[in-house]
């Protein structure tokens, strides 16, 4: 596993405890009792350490290479997903992934970006960063949704759009811009979770939603804290402070108003149990699609525009 600068003591107990478990029992030492302990004691400095993470740990947890992915969530939460590929435009983008799938047996229309898992998927993937076709694709599945009537699900895991001239040449902006537009269009529910980062209008594109999730350990920021850190102190070395600056972990986003609920992680973050954070991701968004359902065409377009336009005027 990756290692942290804070998870160094649990890793050297990991390691210890994985030679052990190696060991055949003797007379000499209980090997069941000195696994129980150590197993008892990273249990206790996982506690520790994640319970007082500053911001700028929670943007290494957020970018940690192991965390949970775009691909992971789909084949855990979601069944039948057929994905659907161009922007019948100009190309395929496949930073951003979408397409049909079912929800606890409910068609939904399904989105988000993906970061890649080695370093051939992350070099197809563009490390999630979507270019102008990504976007565009977006708006493609989101008219699909209103056409069908099917809800729409983001999950979002970017640093950000494409910055590259290519994109410019092709109006990265403008798809952006175009995105938000169409998911403050949408008549039905959208609901976006932010799995890992959150960063400037390449998450907000597709996260522009009735109800706003976040991993607790998720960031969720209009700059990289050291894109903030080079603006503001002219160097990346304060990118630290930053962090603390810019109110990016889930905690400060609820606290302020700007996502609606913080879904829990296990003790060690989202990429020590996998498993167990994909399912609180699927009963979390069960339960808020059930919530927004039935949907009155009208009333769910109104309400999504109110909750941002309420925070334009909080951030005033």
């Amino acid at each position: 596993m990756s290692a942290l600068e804070f998870e160094k003591p649990v890793l050297e107990l990991e390691s210890k405890l994985t030679e052990l478990m190696k060991m055949p029992a003797t007379d000499d030492m209980d090997i069941h009792k000195e696994i129980t302990r150590i197993q008892q004691k990273i249990q206790r400095l996982l506690h520790e350490a994640y319970s007082k993470l500053t911001p700028a740990q929670k943007v290494q947890v957020a970018r940690h290479a192991e965390r949970p992915r775009f691909h992971e969530y789909i084949a855990g939460t979601f069944t039948d997903f057929t994905p659907l590929a161009g922007d019948r435009l100009y190309a395929e983008d496949k930073a951003l992934v979408g397409g049909l799938a079912k929800l606890d047996g409910r068609p939904v229309v399904v989105m988000g970006q993906e970061k890649g898992w080695d370093t051939d998927s992350r070099i197809k993937h563009n490390f999630g960063m979507a270019r102008p076709e990504g976007y565009r694709k977006a708006q493609r599945l989101m008219e699909m949704a209103n056409q069908f009537q099917l809800p729409v699900i983001s999950l979002v895991d970017t640093s950000g759009a494409y910055p590259g001239v290519d994109a410019e040449e092709r109006g990265q902006s403008e798809a952006i811009a175009k995105s938000i537009e169409s998911c403050l269009d949408l008549s039905v529910p959208m609901i976006s979770v932010i799995i890992g980062e959150g960063g400037s209008g390449g998450a907000i594109a597709i996260a522009t939603a009735n109800r706003i999730l976040m991993l607790e350990h998720a960031i969720y920021s209009v700059i990289s804290p050291e894109g903030c850190a080079s603006i503001l102190w002219r160097s990346a070395t304060h990118a630290q402070e930053a962090a603390a600056a810019l109110k990016l972990t889930a905690q400060d986003l609820y606290e302020l108003g700007l996502i609606d609920e913080i879904i829990s992680e296990p003790i060690g973050g989202a990429h020590r149990h996998k498993e167990e954070m994909i399912e609180q991701v699927k009963l979390s968004l069960i339960r808020n699609l059930s919530s927004l359902t039935p949907w009155n065409t009208e009333t769910i377009r109104l309400d999504r525009r109110k909750k941002f336009i309420q925070m334009g005027r909080l951030a005033a």
